[in-house]
């Protein structure tokens, strides 16, 4: 048997090294003179300065199932850890932090901390069968039912009516809305909640790492692993027409879901072409990247020593930023994901200088500037700041997909994340890679369990293929 991947970011690659597995033959085309998709790295503002494209930390890459199994260490791939997964800064002066220690963290939310620990100490104690769990379609049979009952009682609430019930204090409410914040979905929403629990569960079992070197030594370990295997990857590809593939068993789409109904075209019937085309997005984002002759002056000095910090200020301020968004208007005051990856991969920079980068949440294919307003969020908490920069490189939503063609209108998220759409992802279906009754599948985070390098979408993807088609 063989196949052939479109794409060759990690969902991607984790669908063909499953196939070569099983004895396929896995060919992977990429557009890009680069393989990675948004897990790749460049010299985007200076040279000698390293900067990743799209994802960066990767608490779902160290906790993934998929890449558990796999012997990317072999490869290269080396996880770094900062002293702290993460702090929100607030702007007493002080910062909010999340600790890989449980109890660490409830020393440090005070009055909160009881409650912190009740809420995440049983969760982290199953992270494993959890992850399991959650990254799978929702639509499975669960061999943890009461698991994962008991976590869906709180996944399944909004982070900001979870946030108030649990927690009495601003810098608890606020540490766990900058976490729900990467849902890009309102803080009210149903399900808000979800991404919260699991990036902090992430974040004391095995922490938010990142690769040292960059975003592209998971690709490039990946890479490596399945050509290992047998499997052959082709950069420069750029697919615009199935048809003029070879003759395959199998074909894998790691896209966008509205690319993949445009390359399915008359593959696929009149009815599941509309469906996914007419599959919403999520909200775009604007980027910046930044050279830096020095560290960022954070006004709380755990700032420095956590690689992810979220800038937003209260869970109000938070919540109120997303709601403008998914009102389709722009912010004034966004709430900001920002990495500070040198603090602890001195390897990304010239000896004594510093990348970071920092985006913001806007309405999708929003033409606003958002770089005044990104950096005077950063001032507010980082006084000075302006003065550390040598260069900036500036991504728009246009520009995000010019570089990865998944990343539509700016959308990283493969479309919209609400809890309907994380269950019918494309479509309500207990098969969600396989289009049809075809022997083409969608393998990208517009399917189950979505965004994130995780790798899962395109293990569950070639599992379907493997279920249907068979081993080689």
């Amino acid at each position: 048997m063989n196949s052939v991947t479109v794409g060759s970011g990690p969902n991607g690659l984790a669908a063909a090294i499953t196939l070569a597995q099983a004895g396929w033959e896995a060919r992977v085309l990429e557009a890009q003179p680069t393989l990675g998709g948004g897990a790749r790295s460049m010299e985007l503002t200076l040279p000698g300065f390293v900067h990743d494209h799209c994802s960066a930390i990767h608490p779902l890459a160290i906790g993934s199932p998929f890449f558990r199994d796999l012997p990317l260490h072999v490869y290269g791939l080396e996880w770094v850890h900062s002293k702290y997964p993460l702090a929100h800064p607030l702007d007493d002066g002080t910062a909010a932090v999340l600790h890989r220690s449980i109890e660490q963290t409830e020393a440090g939310l005070k009055e909160d901390g009881i409650a912190y620990g009740n809420l995440m100490r049983p969760l982290v104690a199953q992270w494993e069968a959890l992850a399991n769990e959650f990254l799978q379609p929702l639509l499975h049979v669960s061999y943890r039912p009461f698991l994962m009952a008991r976590f869906g009682l709180l996944a399944l609430r909004s982070a900001a009516g979870l946030a108030s019930r649990c927690f009495r204090q601003e810098p608890a409410r606020a540490l766990f809305a900058g976490l729900a914040a990467h849902s890009m979905i309102p803080l009210e929403a149903p399900a808000s909640a979800a991404i919260a629990l699991v990036l902090g569960i992430f974040g004391h079992a095995v922490g938010w790492p990142l690769p040292r070197g960059g975003a592209s030594r998971i690709s490039e370990a990946l890479a490596e692993h399945l050509r290992a295997l047998g499997g052959a990857i082709e950069t420069g590809r750029k697919v615009t027409s199935l048809d003029h593939l070879p003759k395959t068993d199998a074909i894998f789409l790691d896209t966008s879901v509205w690319q993949a109904a445009e390359l399915a075209g008359k593959r696929i019937s009149p009815g599941l072409r509309h469906k996914l085309a007419a599959f919403p997005h999520g909200p775009s984002i604007f980027k910046i990247d930044y050279a830096l002759d020095r560290r960022i002056p954070w006004k709380a000095p755990e700032c420095g020593d956590a690689a992810t910090v979220h800038l937003g200020g209260t869970l109000a301020e938070i919540a109120f930023a997303e709601r403008e968004v998914a009102r389709g208007r722009v912010p004034v005051r966004p709430f900001l994901l920002l990495a500070q990856p040198t603090i602890c991969d001195p390897t990304r920079a010239p000896a004594g200088q510093h990348t970071a980068w920092a985006y913001c949440h806007i309405p999708r294919s929003n033409n606003a500037d958002m770089t005044q307003a990104i950096e005077a969020q950063i001032e507010r908490f980082a006084p000075g700041f302006g003065r550390c920069i040598l260069a900036r490189h500036i991504s728009r939503p246009q520009s995000l997909q010019a570089a990865n063609a998944s990343l539509d209108g700016g959308d990283i998220s493969g479309g919209a994340c609400d809890l309907w759409h994380l269950l019918a992802r494309p479509s309500l279906s207990a098969n969600p890679y396989r289009l049809g009754r075809t022997h083409l599948y969608l393998c990208s985070s517009s399917t189950p369990p979505g965004g994130g390098v995780h790798g899962m979408c395109g293990y569950h993807a070639a599992r379907q293929a493997l279920s249907v088609l068979g081993r080689g």
